[in-house]
């Protein structure tokens, strides 16, 4: 990257983040509308597979998007919150776009922007815009379909501006209570907002009352259902070296001996979905038969999902995950246990406000010996101090350590992992985990490099 280029993306960056943060909501599509229309509606040169929920969005994207290249299709992707680099949202061909045609899409789009925040109560967000970019670059590349993660909730997340060809929802767990709901239901039917006359609706394994809302919005648009369960999912699974070996039933038959590199039940079931959406936009069916297997176990092999239960070092090991909350912390503890033999696993945690904290501390306390609590540099991290207290209350003040500098947080983990029983040696691990932004932090700190 040049000099010039470097800080032309550095200008951007502080310009889009000097907008309201994805952590501050006015519910509403009218600005993203107005920003669409004034570019020429961009987000109706494609067709849209969009997907919500609460857990395994991103994982489910990148998943969906590999499928539909091994296929000869051009992809766009556009998903959030970044890990590390804020152009990872916006993926062309399999690849974050290029700092200068980000800067340049930014530019582009930039006085029509500002057209909508004077003409409008309030400025278009940080989030909004990303959407008008993201939806500007792919009609520019143009791409033949464009896979789209749903920021918060759904009807009115801005990128529900598109009505989606194939409409997915990850599973539906607590989490925004704040803006979604009390409850998973309620919850549930804000994500159903996705689901449109003439889209196919996906849905992952629900728990009931989210199912119920689901189905309710499936009929009420009169649209065809693909569940988990029911119309695909996992037949048959096994761990595997770096991964699991797994069986999956699509809508048009059965696909064995696909390899997974990725760990856990969860990924097993986002691995379904993403394929039950690939089938459902190529048509394919119980009257169609499978799409190409060896197609399909190709971009499954190839699958990476940086940030979700990645081994970034080894001796000990030190893995990072992205859970933030109970749901998301419960299935990476259960992909530890089955993937991993560590006889002594110390927890790095780092959360935001906001979050259920103790009980994403209560799933880490079935695996952890210890836990070194800490802060990511978000204006929303949750202190050291009040994260500290909370972990005394699950760990107990002997199994807990306050560390603020997520670096030192990890050091002083590492260390702790390597100081058990003899017989912990070889066994030993440190999970990071907490927030995407811990997880992120994280990996650019012990990789030097980013995703």
């Amino acid at each position: 990257m040049s000099s010039s280029s470097t800080g032309d993306m550095a200008r951007v960056e502080k310009e889009l983040l000097a907008r309201w943060p994805e952590s501050r909501l006015e519910p509403s599509l009218t600005r993203i509308s107005a920003l669409v229309d004034l570019l020429g509606n961009p987000h109706r040169a494609m067709p849209v597979i969009q997907v919500a929920g609460t857990n395994g969005k991103t994982t489910t994207a990148r998943m969906i998007d590999e499928l539909l290249r091994g296929f000869g299709l051009r992809v766009g992707r556009f998903t959030s919150p970044h890990l590390e680099s804020m152009r990872e949202r916006i993926v062309l061909d399999g690849e974050p776009v290029s700092p200068e045609r980000f800067v340049e899409t930014y530019a582009d789009i930039a006085p029509y922007v500002q057209m909508v925040d004077a003409a409008g109560e309030h400025p278009m967000s940080f989030f909004e815009v990303m959407v008008g970019m993201a939806y500007a670059l792919f009609a520019d590349a143009p791409v033949d379909v464009a896979v789209i993660e749903v920021g918060m909730g759904g009807t009115w997340d801005a990128t529900n501006v598109a009505d989606a060809r194939v409409a997915v929802v990850t599973p539906v767990a607590m989490d925004h209570a704040e803006y979604l709901g009390p409850d998973v239901t309620t919850i549930a039917g804000e994500k159903a907002g996705i689901i449109k006359a003439d889209s196919i609706a996906v849905l992952a394994h629900q728990q009931p009352g989210a199912l119920d809302a689901l189905v309710r919005r499936a009929i009420e648009m009169d649209v065809v259902v693909a569940r988990e369960g029911t119309e695909f999912g996992v037949l048959e699974r096994r761990v595997a070296l770096g991964g699991q070996q797994v069986r999956l039933q699509g809508l048009g038959g059965e696909y064995d001996e696909v390899y997974l590199p990725l760990f856990g039940a969860h990924q097993a079931q986002n691995a379904a979905t993403a394929l039950a959406a690939v089938e459902a936009f190529l048509g394919a069916g119980a009257a169609t038969g499978p799409v190409e297997q060896e197609t399909v176990r190709a971009a499954f092999a190839a699958v990476r999902s940086p940030g979700r239960l990645e081994r970034v070092r080894t001796s000990p090991s030190v893995l990072i995950d992205a859970a933030h909350n109970p749901a998301g912390m419960t299935a990476t503890v259960e992909a530890i246990r089955e993937s991993f033999d560590f006889t002594r696993l110390i927890g790095v945690v780092g959360a935001v406000r906001g979050k259920d904290v103790s009980g994403m501390l209560a799933a880490l306390e079935e695996i952890c010996a210890e836990v070194v609590v800490t802060q990511n540099s978000s204006e929303r991290a949750l202190p050291a101090d009040e994260l500290g207290a909370l972990a005394v209350d699950v760990f107990g003040a002997d199994r807990v350590s306050v560390s603020p500098r997520l670096g030192e947080a990890i050091g002083e983990a590492m260390e702790l992992a390597e100081a058990g029983p003899d017989d912990a040696l070889g066994g030993s691990g440190v999970l990071v985990t907490g927030s995407v932004i811990t997880a992120g932090e994280a990996r650019t700190l012990l990789t030097g490099r980013r995703s």
